[in-house]
């Protein structure tokens, strides 16, 4: 082997075995974050960490005032990414407009599907009865893919309780080029609801009648006593995220 072809064999061998570039902030935001309190948590990432740079993607569904309301108490203007499906329920539509004027949000950004997609890909609306994970990348993938360009990190409401697929969250993740940030994710049920009661916010309409996850009118039915909180989403399928959130994977960052 010449000595050109032998430095170049090591510097693939040296790419290949090097840490991704995001690799070190992600271990340094997980080692200085890891015991901060949820509200102090979201105002740090907000005014130190990524000022300018975040926004907190919420479906405004029966759990979502805790973060909205953190997020106002630090910064208003903060950007709210709201996926308009084109298939919510009524009941969220008019839940998102309450929540934004209690809390005084002054950037909610209310996103859609592309038209020509849907023109394209499901003329008929029905796309979700055929391929749900279809319908989603439609729907809320690509739409959220171009609302989150502005962006280095996003806020999400994920919590570890919810399901056995959130167990293994981490309160700061990579993914897809960005940080997410999951503010909540020790938190239980009952300190969600202590919050709730704390601050006296208002509740989705739709959690009285056995709603405790809330996506779109086809795929979201009632969960049934001693049922996770998600269960009541695609129902009779395998599927339980939207794709928004990819499942937990083992990462080669090192924790501590």
């Amino acid at each position: 082997m010449n000595v050109a072809t032998q430095t170049t064999t090591l510097q693939g061998a040296a790419e290949k075995t090097s840490e991704p570039s995001h690799a070190p902030r992600l271990k340094e935001l997980r080692q200085r974050y890891v015991d901060t309190g949820m509200e102090d948590f979201v105002r740090a990432m907000i005014t130190r960490e990524f000022p300018g740079k975040i926004a907190l993607v919420s479906s405004f569904g029966t759990e979502s005032a805790s973060l909205l309301h953190m997020v106002a108490q630090v910064d208003r203007a903060t950007p709210i990414i709201f996926l308009d499906t084109g298939k919510l329920f009524g009941e969220t539509q008019r839940y998102r407009e309450q929540l934004v004027n209690h809390l005084g949000f002054t950037d909610v950004r209310r996103i859609l599907p592309d038209p020509k997609a849907i023109a394209a890909r499901d003329p008929k609306g029905i796309l979700w009865s055929q391929n749900h994970d279809a319908c989603c990348a439609l729907r809320k993938i690509e739409p959220l893919e171009n609302a989150l360009k502005p962006f280095s990190a996003w806020f999400t409401g994920r919590k570890a309780y919810q399901s056995p697929t959130r167990a293994r969250l981490q309160l700061v993740e990579w993914e897809g080029g960005y940080f997410k940030l999951n503010p909540l994710v020790t938190a239980s049920r009952a300190e969600i609801e202590d919050y709730f009661q704390r601050h006296d916010l208002p509740r989705h309409p739709l959690e009285a009648d056995g709603y405790l996850s809330i996506g779109c009118i086809p795929c979201t039915t009632r969960v049934a006593p001693g049922e996770d909180a998600r269960a009541g989403r695609w129902r009779g399928t395998e599927k339980t995220e939207c794709g928004i959130h990819a499942p937990p994977l083992a990462e080669i960052v090192p924790t501590c």
